[in-house]
C-alpha cells in the first residue's frame, strides 16, 4: 500500500490537481544512491537485533560493505544471513521530516568482488588503506523488499522490481543548493508561485521543501499553520540551468496570472 496522506483529509489539500511526482521507487532509490553510510542490523546469536554504523556503496541496486572478520556485525551475518539496512536523510529541523529507506534481505561474503570493490573504492577513495587486509571482505546485501518513508504521510513497501529499474533524479546532487538559493534570495518568487498555482490564493510566507525533475514542492503558512504543496513543471527538468530557466519562466506566468 502506498500512501502519502496523514490524517489529512483530501479538502485541507491546497495542491491544485495530481501533479507529477517522483514515484517512491524513484524516490528511495535516489536517496540511497546519494547516502554512502547506513544502520546495518543483523542478529546476535540469542536473536536480538543489533545495529552497526557501516559504509557502503550500491552495485547494480544492492548494498556492498567492505567489513571486517572481527566485527560483530560480520560474525552474525556469517551465522545469520538475514539482515537489513536503514538509510535517512540528514538536515530537517524535524528529523522525522526527513526520507528513510529500509532495505531487507539476505547478506552474502562475495567470491568474486571485483564488481563491489570498483563501486565501493569509487564511493570510499579512503578505504584503499585496508581493502586488502587479510581480515576485511566484501559482502553483498541481496535485497528483498524495500521500505520507504518520505516524511509524514509519504510511505510505502515498494516492488523490488520498481526499486531495481528505478531512475534516480538527475536533480538530487544540485537540489540543496536550489532550494537554499530560492528561499535565501526568491521569497517573492515562491509567494507569487503560491498564489497562482495552488490554492494558497492570499499566501504570504513560502518556502521551498524540496525540487526534483518533475516539479517542487512548498511550505506554506495559512492562518499559523504550515500546508505542503506541490507544483510540477511542465517538462521535466535535468540540469541546474533547466531549473533556473524553468523557475525564471514560471514566475512569468504567475505574474501574468496575478496580474503583475
Amino acid at each position: 500500500m502506498t500512501t502519502n496522506a496523514h490524517g489529512r483529509s483530501s479538502d485541507t489539500s491546497i495542491t491544485i490537481g495530481e501533479p507529477k511526482a517522483p514515484t517512491h521507487a524513484e524516490r528511495a532509490r535516489t536517496l540511497v544512491s546519494e547516502a554512502n553510510t547506513g544502520t546495518l542490523c543483523t542478529l546476535t546469536e540469542e536473536g536480538y537485533p543489533y545495529g552497526s554504523y557501516v559504509t557502503f556503496a550500491l552495485e547494480s541496486a544492492d548494498p556492498v560493505f567492505l567489513i571486517s572478520r572481527i566485527a560483530a556485525h560480520t560474525q552474525n551475518l556469517e551465522r545469520e544471513k538475514r539482515a537489513s539496512l536503514l538509510v535517512h536523510e540528514d538536515g530537517a529541523t524535524d528529523p522525522l521530516s526527513n526520507g528513510r529507506v529500509t532495505l531487507v534481505g539476505l547478506a552474502a561474503q562475495l567470491e568474486d568482488d571485483a564488481a563491489a570493490r570498483e563501486a565501493f573504492l569509487e564511493v570510499h577513495p579512503q578505504s584503499t588503506y585496508y581493502v586488502d587486509f587479510s581480515d576485511f571482505s566484501f559482502w553483498c546485501l541481496a535485497v528483498e523488499s524495500v521500505r520507504y518513508i518520505g516524511g509524514y504521510g509519504r510511505m510505502s513497501w515498494v516492488k523490488l522490481e520498481a526499486w531495481r529499474d528505478a531512475e534516480l533524479d538527475p536533480i538530487a546532487p544540485h537540489a540543496e543548493g536550489i532550494i537554499t538559493h530560492m528561499n535565501d534570495d526568491h521569497a517573492d518568487a515562491l509567494v507569487a508561485y503560491a498564489r497562482a498555482f495552488t490554492r494558497a490564493t492570499d499566501a504570504e510566507e513560502v518556502a521551498m521543501t524540496g525540487v526534483d525533475r518533475y516539479g517542487f514542492e512548498l511550505s506554506v503558512d495559512i492562518n499559523g499553520g504550515r500546508r505542503p504543496a506541490r507544483i510540477a513543471f511542465d517538462d521535466p527538468i535535468m540540469t541546474p540551468t533547466d531549473a533556473r530557466k524553468t523557475l525564471i519562466a514560471m514566475l512569468t506566468d504567475a505574474r501574468a496570472k496575478l496580474g503583475r
